[in-house]
């Protein structure tokens, strides 16, 4: 599975995930944001985790911002009524 879209600022990144669910007897799509940060470890190895350094607060706040934003938009894009 594919993410819909993916946002990043430096090794910062949030990916935004197209969910399906049953609900009511029918089908409905929801958006999901994962957020990761990833840096190299003492042995030079990428390695992924989703704490952050304080200096890596505003690139989360950044891409978190641009994540919603897109969900938001796209919700209005499909004729959606968009969750706050």
């Amino acid at each position: 599975m594919r993410p819909e879209q993916k946002f990043k600022a430096g090794g910062v990144e949030a990916t935004v995930w197209k969910n399906k669910s049953q609900k009511d007897g029918g089908e409905s799509e929801y958006f999901s944001v994962g957020f990761t940060r990833s840096y190299k470890d003492k042995g030079g190895s990428w390695k992924t985790t989703n704490s952050l350094a304080v200096h890596d607060i505003p690139k989360a706040i950044a891409v978190l911002g641009k994540a919603y934003e897109w969900c938001v938009m796209k919700r209005k894009d499909d004729g959606q009524a968009a969750e706050a």
